[in-house]
C-alpha cells in the first residue's frame, strides 16, 4: 500500500479548492427590425442578460408589446430602442397599433 505524505494531501485539496468558477458567457445584443409592416424573425439562442434592439425601419409608429405585459416598447419610424432580456421563457408579442404585427422570443437562462 502506498502511503501519501499529510502535506501532499493537504497540497492536492489546496488546488481544488483554488479552480475558479467558470465565468458567465458575455451577454449579446441581436436586432430585430420592423419593415413593411412586419416585425423580422426573432434571433435563436437569445439568453437572459442579452439586448434586444429594436429597430423601425418604417414609416409608421409601431411598438412591440408583451403578451404577458413584461415589455412596453414604443418605436417612432426610425427608432432605435434597447431591451435587456431580463427572465428566461417565452414571450410572445405584438404591436399595440397593428395588432397584426406579432412575434415571439424564446429566452434562455444565463449561458455558463
Amino acid at each position: 500500500m502506498t502511503v501519501i505524505p499529510r502535506w501532499l494531501g493537504a497540497l492536492a485539496g489546496a488546488a481544488l479548492l483554488a479552480v475558479p468558477a467558470a465565468p458567465l458567457a458575455a451577454p449579446k445584443t441581436y436586432q430585430i427590425a420592423i419593415q413593411q409592416m412586419k416585425f423580422a424573425p426573432a434571433p435563436s439562442g437569445l439568453k437572459v442578460g442579452d439586448t434586444i434592439e429594436w429597430v423601425n425601419d418604417d414609416i409608421f409608429l409601431h411598438s412591440a408589446t408583451a403578451r404577458d405585459k413584461s415589455f412596453d416598447v414604443e418605436l417612432r419610424p426610425k427608432a432605435h430602442v434597447r431591451l435587456v432580456l431580463a427572465r428566461a421563457g417565452t414571450v410572445d408579442f405584438a404591436c399595440r397599433y397593428h395588432p397584426g404585427m406579432t412575434g415571439r422570443l424564446v429566452v434562455g437562462k444565463q449561458a455558463r
